[in-house]
C-alpha cells in the first residue's frame, strides 16, 4: 500500500486504488504521523532482506478487509478532527501545559 505525492489517493495494489482521500485525514495524528499514514506503514508487505520471509499482513480471507479498514481510519480521522476543531480555544490541544489559573 502507498499513497500519492498528492495525498488524495492510497494504492492498494496493481489493480486497486482508493481515490478521493480528504486532507483532513492528515490533521488527526497519532504521535509524528496521521492514523491513516499509521496503517499505511502497518499494513505494507515486507520482505527480511536476509532470510527473505515475507511478511504480509493482509487478511487474504477476506480481500475486503483493508478497504473497509481505511474507510472507517478516514472516518474517524475526519470526525475527530472536526470535533477538536469545534473546541473553545481553552481546550484546543497546544504545545504548551496549561497554566493554572487562580
Amino acid at each position: 500500500m502507498c499513497r500519492s505525492k498528492d495525498k488524495k489517493s492510497l494504492k492498494v495494489n496493481d489493480s486497486l486504488t482508493l481515490g478521493g482521500i480528504p486532507p483532513e485525514v492528515f490533521d488527526y495524528r497519532l504521535g509524528n504521523r496521521s492514523a491513516l499514514e499509521w496503517v499505511i506503514d502497518q499494513y505494507r508487505i515486507k520482505e527480511d532482506k536476509r532470510s527473505g520471509i515475507r511478511s504480509d499482513p493482509n487478511n487474504s480471507d477476506d480481500p475486503e478487509y483493508i478497504v473497509r479498514l481505511v474507510g472507517q481510519v478516514v472516518r474517524v480521522s475526519v470526525e475527530t478532527a472536526r470535533i477538536v476543531a469545534a473546541l473553545p480555544a481553552r481546550f484546543a490541544p497546544h504545545d504548551d501545559p496549561p497554566v493554572p489559573q487562580p
